[in-house]
């Protein structure tokens, strides 16, 4: 089913506040098992065809191994630390990101 334009509209909306799905449902009178099923819809849509932005903090530290390779750290905004050799495939690590989006 495709998301029509009224629910593509409370999604972005929703997305933009710090409300949760029920507390946002509640203030514009909406049933929430609808809205969590409309949500699904909308995700499953732009996982393929829309790109994801996630917030990233460059930093100055490099960190050097044994072997004399850098090293990327990627800093989570959940608090985990990512270490990957320089060498991995953009491609790879692309899709990592994707994912943890």
């Amino acid at each position: 089913m495709a998301i029509t334009h009224r629910w593509r509209t409370h999604i972005e909306a929703w997305q933009k506040t710090s409300l949760s799905q029920a507390a946002y449902c509640r203030q514009h009178h909406l049933n929430s098992r609808t809205f969590t099923a409309r949500l699904s819809e909308y995700r499953k849509g732009n996982a393929e065809s829309e790109p994801v932005l996630i917030p990233v903090t460059m930093t100055e530290e490099l960190i050097v191994s044994n072997s004399g390779c850098q090293n990327i750290m990627v800093y989570c905004a959940q608090g985990h630390r990512l270490e990957l050799p320089e060498t991995v495939s953009a491609q790879w690590l692309s899709s990592l990101l994707r994912g943890l989006g």
